[in-house]
């Protein structure tokens, strides 16, 4: 391809995706597939020879768009949003050409450094102090990991060389959180050698949130059996509700105990930057990691999570591992020894864009507009007697349950009202499960949310509560 031909590819893919855009209010927000339609209309080998640009584009309007969830769309309120700006799509596109791998400085000292302060920026946008530092990972599954595994190598004796299986001078190495924290915190104790067994599900208070006092206990309890307390994870900001758990008293007993304390903000993180809401994070600052994700509540195409610590010297115990092919004589920071990938993607490119071209306070605006528009749609279903908010919604979340007639099955009820609101098109609202009940969740979180959207969101529910309750 010519630079000619590049610069009206790129032009006319810049063109598509404003037409795209133009058009998405108007596509259903979830697609109307079973499984493997898709594929069934893509070739099984690649073509021998190439194919125009028209062709594929053609192809991606036909086979691809119409199967796909769309994230950016204005209605799209399930789980925790992931959308895009144009600062975001600018910078994936000049981070595609560039190419860096920041794995060792020498490999890409911009990338590095850049790295280094986005960081800063980060901290510096949410209030944290100077201690913490950190790394961009993919995603908070792989943010909380690395911290298990630093967690691992300060609690557990040689753990890097000798492992955990089958040592006489060890007992089981143990996890804490809540019942409310998220799966990948388990995910991480079977990947790290821990076991299911092994994570302790701490009991939550009628707010959802942790009880310091049966975290204490437990970890008293297993501390008197031989185990090993490795890692506690608190939450700011649940996926299911939303609660935040006593972080303030949790980092007291962690820190008496003398066990990590890691810190789940992966949703919420971002809303320490309101002053406001920073009565909400009383205590995260006491915290040996944190995670948030930028590409879930500040607008930043995905994958873009943020993990900080203050121990680097144990993140980098735990994972540095360096071939005579990678070392290097440069005294700069190889990122490499601070996570489990050699290869990275040029992620603070997307940061830099992104504080730039909004700044700290247009990244305000919009949390404020997304908790202003999620404290609506609370207080409609609040004076609605069709529906109950049955969690506390401190930031852009909300969890409901709609009340069903007489002599149905509330949870049926509850599913089958999200099926019937979702497949109207406008909106994608997702559910949770809290004290066993299926529970609805509309979640405001896109850079391209509007009020229009979370109100028809909220008519739709009516309108379909009033459809089904008519129909029995």
């Amino acid at each position: 391809m010519s630079e000619h031909d590049f610069v009206a590819l790129t032009a006319r893919a810049a063109e598509w995706i404003a037409a795209y855009r133009a058009r998405l209010p108007g596509l259903p927000v979830l697609p109307v597939l079973q499984p493997g339609d898709v594929a069934a209309h893509i070739p099984a080998v690649p073509p021998e020879k190439g194919e125009s640009a028209d062709n594929v584009l053609a192809d991606l309007d036909r086979l691809i768009v119409p199967g796909l969830t769309h994230w950016n769309h204005p209605g799209f309120l399930a789980y925790f949003s992931s959308s895009t700006t144009d600062a975001g799509i600018v910078a994936e596109l000049l981070a595609a050409e560039l190419n860096q791998n920041a794995m060792l400085w020498r490999t890409s000292p911009a990338g590095t450094e850049l790295e280094e302060r986005m960081i800063e920026w980060i901290r510096h946008f949410v209030g944290l102090p100077d201690g913490f530092e950190g790394v961009i990972q993919d995603t908070a599954s792989t943010s909380s990991f690395v911290a298990l595994i630093a967690a691992r190598e300060r609690a557990v004796p040689d753990v890097r060389r000798r492992g955990l299986a089958g040592r006489e001078d060890l007992g089981p190495a143990a996890m804490y959180m809540s019942e409310q924290a998220h799966s990948s915190l388990e995910k991480a104790a079977i990947a790290a050698g821990l076991g299911l067994d092994h994570v302790h599900r701490i009991p939550v208070d009628q707010l959802l949130r942790m009880k310091p006092s049966a975290l204490a206990a437990a970890i008293e309890t297993d501390r008197r059996s031989d185990r090993t307390p490795v890692m506690v994870c608190a939450t700011i900001g649940t996926t299911s509700s939303n609660a935040v758990d006593p972080v303030h008293e949790i980092a007291a007993i962690c820190r008496d105990l003398d066990v990590w304390l890691h810190v789940d903000a992966a949703y919420a993180g971002p809303a320490a930057a309101l002053p406001e809401k920073r009565a909400e994070f009383e205590g995260w600052d006491d915290a040996d990691s944190i995670v948030l994700n930028p590409h879930k509540w500040m607008a930043t195409p995905i994958d873009c999570s943020v993990l900080l610590y203050r121990d680097r010297d144990a993140v980098r115990r735990s994972l540095a591992l360096t071939p005579e092919y990678l070392r290097s004589e440069e005294g700069g920071t190889d990122l490499m020894d601070v996570g489990l990938a050699l290869g990275r993607r040029f992620r603070s490119l997307k940061l830099w864009f992104l504080f730039r071209s909004m700044g700290t306070g247009g990244l305000r605006d919009m949390l404020r507009w997304h908790i202003e528009l999620a404290d609506r749609a609370a207080a409609w279903l609040d004076a609605d007697p069709r529906f109950d908010v049955v969690a506390p919604h401190p930031f852009s979340l909300v969890c409901f349950r709609a009340r069903s007639p007489d002599g149905a099955n509330p949870n049926d009820w509850n599913r089958r009202l999200m099926h019937a609101v979702n497949a109207r098109g406008p909106v994608f609202l997702s559910h949770t499960a809290i004290g066993g009940r299926f529970t609805l969740r509309l979640a405001v979180g896109s850079a391209r949310v509007t009020a229009d959207a979370v109100g028809t969101a909220c008519r739709l529910l009516g309108e379909e509560h009033d459809r089904l309750a008519g129909a029995g």
